[in-house]
């Protein structure tokens, strides 16, 4: 299965015939090197809340173009349906399938104009991917982690808005994956956190985490 780094918080997951996308700002994001065009194919958008720079617009553009669907919570989809998408509302609780993909929406302490900001449990095979959205750590990441025993962890690292380096290496404590990608970081000023950052604080807590550092546009093998 390959992951993709789109820039800020974007990702692309394909494999078993399947390619989701999070959080897909592509358009207008200084990190983004590609634009709409990468979403194109995809089978599900995820959108973790409304912020502009996480990518609502685009998804809804994708999926009027493409057919892709895109998933949320369930103000949010309910929106993207009236703007033409086609959308599946959820609300934070248990799995629902999309596409043969099972979905957990998650909390997320952040803000939200349209429902309630959410991360995602993402199962696809035998792989287990926790997106977070934008969000400060936790005690709930201690239930994630418990039921759903993600693999990988994509969590926000830049601080201000989000968690920084510090809270990161604590919410990889409490969900202990194998390993994380860094992401919303060094899209803006403002966002001061660096993987650096992360490795470090990762080894004072000594944790068994592998810190995968992807450029925009970089892919790994997972």
């Amino acid at each position: 299965m390959k992951i993709t780094y789109l820039g800020h918080s974007a990702f692309s997951l394909e494999g078993r015939g399947r390619k989701v996308c999070f959080d897909p700002w592509v358009r207008g994001n200084p990190s983004a090197p590609s634009g709409v065009e990468s979403l194109e194919g995809a089978d599900l958008l995820m959108v973790s809340h409304s912020h502009d720079d996480h990518g609502l617009r685009d998804a809804i553009e994708a999926s009027k173009r493409w057919g892709g669907k895109v998933v949320g919570i369930f103000e949010l989809a309910n929106y993207a349906e009236r703007e033409g998408a086609m959308a599946v509302g959820a609300n934070i609780g248990g799995p629902f399938r999309v596409e043969g993909v099972e979905i957990v929406l998650t909390e997320a302490l952040h803000s939200s104009s349209l429902g309630s900001p959410v991360g995602f449990v993402v199962k696809l095979g035998d792989l287990t991917v926790y997106h977070a959205g934008d969000t400060g750590v936790f005690p709930g990441m201690a239930i994630i982690g418990e039921l759903y025993k993600p693999d990988i962890a994509l969590l926000p690292i830049g601080g201000h808005f989000t968690m920084g380096p510090r809270e990161a290496a604590k919410a990889l404590e409490i969900l202990r994956p194998s390993r994380v990608v860094p992401m919303h970081y060094g899209t803006f000023p403002v966002l001061w956190g660096t993987p650096e950052d992360l490795e470090r604080e990762v080894r004072e807590r000594g944790l068994d985490v592998e810190v995968v550092k992807l450029e925009p546009g970089e892919s790994a093998e997972v």
